[in-house]
């Protein structure tokens, strides 16, 4: 422990980063900016090439950031799981999705742990960073790590501290948001603490990576079930003829006691739609259900539905069908100003619309094309005669560059599943919970 503590402090530590995703990359650039030599794992080799080429995929890291770690030899990536046999500590930031039947895919997780089992040297630290449920680390890595007769916490260390990622915020990044650790024993806690001392400012340790587990997923199941309050508030309102976004904003003057979560069409991004679903399942092994947990997240599905039932009524109430109408949907992403469509419910929504008939077109400046069970779609051009000649412009994702006031000029027909147009007076102008 003393010899990688040591290491770790003279920065002479190598870091391996696998999987090179909206986490592993903007990790791997921290800590070679913070001066480690790191190399990057990944599996797809495009990935790979882009990375070594100084060519960034992913927002939060610009090409200047992944060059200058090049330029410096602080930087390289790899497809050779071999390599993993050179680092002193690896971290894991691989997905962890759901099945097609919502329960837990731990695949990736347990195809990188049976990898890295062939590669365990003694003294090494490994940290899994992908979001999952309380257990994974000690119940399912450990046992397989353990295969390569090394014994976990005096051979080697493993330790769990989830992602906080929050992707093309301006504000929290690696290095301003606190880092949670959880380590199977002290020794382990203590030696990832002091790794991401290293690119963190405040790193909280906690007891053991259950409790570290436990934290990442409540994290994103509070976000869940407050945004399926907001959302089942908004389907009261409409019912009452009360705008719940002028609820919220009256709400939000309360100076304690409250904080404003917003409806919208859906939940989106890898962790709000999935983690509900990693708790559940692993609450059963324990003969316990979390019945309100499940029903925001049932809530926060039914929401795509929902807004298509709404714009439906909504077309009707012009003398419009749904079905045959042309309909033009701003926004892919599932978060505004960035090119995600990780379970987007715009994609959903787009579905829904194909499928009760109408001839959908959309546009997002950041998202040239999507893939749909229907088939691809290519974002078009967001002119006068593309606004003007829909039958109904929706806003599905609030993007900045927009200028929401010309669009309700030149539709025929707006609806607004995001709020964004409150502060217009246009008669053609619908929302969400109005």
């Amino acid at each position: 422990m003393l010899k990688l503590a040591d290491k770790i402090r003279d920065k002479t530590a190598r870091v391996g980063i696998v999987g090179l995703g909206y986490v592993g990359l903007p990790l791997a650039i921290a800590f070679s900016e913070s001066g480690f030599r790191v190399l990057g794992f990944d599996t797809q080799q495009k990935r790979v090439d882009l990375v070594n080429q100084g060519k960034s995929y992913i927002a939060d890291v610009p090409d200047t950031r992944l060059s200058l770690a090049l330029a410096n030899n602080l930087l390289e990536a790899t497809t050779k799981q071999s390599r993993l046999n050179e680092m002193d500590a690896i971290c894991i930031c691989v997905p962890t999705p759901l099945t097609r039947t919502k329960d837990p895919d731990l695949s990736y997780v347990i195809h990188e742990s049976e990898e890295l089992s062939k590669y365990l040297k003694h003294g090494q630290l490994v940290v899994l960073e992908s979001t999952t449920y309380p257990g994974t680390t000690r119940e399912v890595m450990l046992p397989i790590l353990e295969r390569s007769g090394l014994k976990g916490g005096s051979d080697f260390y493993l330790a769990f501290s989830p992602e906080r990622v929050d992707p093309g915020s301006k504000n929290y990044n690696i290095k301003n948001t606190p880092k949670i650790v959880g380590g199977i024993a002290p020794e382990s806690t203590e030696l990832a603490a002091l790794l991401y001392h290293q690119v963190a400012e405040v790193v909280i340790p906690v007891s053991c990576p259950e409790v570290a587990e436990m934290t990442k997923v409540f994290e994103n199941v509070f976000r869940s079930v407050n945004i399926a309050l907001v959302n089942e508030l908004a389907q009261l309102c409409q019912r009452m003829n009360i705008s719940v976004w002028e609820v919220i904003a009256a709400a939000s003057t309360k100076p304690f006691g409250y904080m404003p979560f917003y409806p919208g069409p859906g939940v989106g991004g890898h962790c709000i739609p999935l983690d509900p679903y990693y708790l559940a399942n692993k609450a059963r092994e324990y003969d316990f259900h979390t019945r309100f947990i499940e029903l925001a997240a049932e809530i926060n599905e039914h929401m795509p539905y929902y807004t298509v039932s709404r714009i439906m009524e909504t077309l009707n109430a012009q003398g419009k069908s749904l079905n045959g109408a042309n309909v033009l949907v701003l926004g892919a992403a599932y978060k505004k100003d960035m090119a995600d469509t990780r379970e987007s419910p715009a994609l959903k929504l787009i579905q829904l619309l194909q499928e009760k008939g109408a001839k959908v077109n959309y546009n997002d400046p950041f998202i040239a094309k999507i893939e749909l069970p229907q088939g691809g779609l290519s974002s078009i051009a967001l002119t006068e005669g593309n606004l003007s000649s829909a039958d109904c412009v929706i806003i599905a994702t609030d993007h900045s560059c927009y200028n929401w006031e010309q669009i309700a000029t030149q539709a025929k027909l707006v609806f607004d599943t995001r709020g964004v147009t409150r502060d217009l007076k246009q008669k053609n102008i619908f929302r969400l919970g109005e």
